[in-house]
């Protein structure tokens, strides 16, 4: 049985010098979808689980600002944790896998550029329906 990938790491390219580092990430270029929308999510406390879902349509890359946290990724066969900590590195997301995050630092920033705008429909919020769902 082959079982969909669950996630990807995404290495993009640092720009610096004793000034500082820069990323720059730029629309065809690094990500392996059109961008529809950005949002980020901060002063999360350590022990919050946020996400508790899947998307039905929608990919996401996810990138750690600041600080660092957990996500918990289900394809509905197997779970893997992946700990954020790196500016320069996206976690690439496809749709049709249940996500949790957690074990947030203090100073811990989450930036998200999502495939898709905001759809309330695209989203599988209880565990037994993604189940359902992915085995159809």
């Amino acid at each position: 049985m082959v079982f969909e990938m669950i996630y990807e790491l995404l290495n993009f390219k640092i720009f610096g010098d004793h000034n500082g580092k820069l990323v720059a990430l730029e629309k065809g270029a690094d990500f392996p979808f059109e961008i529809k929308r950005v949002y980020y999510v901060w002063d999360t406390g350590k022990d919050v689980v946020r996400g508790k879902h899947a998307h039905k349509k929608l990919e996401q890359v996810i990138i750690c600002i600041h600080g660092s946290c957990d996500f918990i990724l289900d394809n509905g066969h197997e779970k893997v944790k992946v700990h954020l900590d790196n500016p320069a590195q996206g976690l690439y997301i496809k749709n049709n896998i249940w996500r949790e995050f957690t074990n947030f630092t203090p100073d811990c920033v989450i930036m998200v550029l999502a495939s898709e705008y905001y759809d309330e429909k695209d989203y599988i919020r209880d565990y037994e329906d993604f189940l359902r769902e992915i085995k159809k």
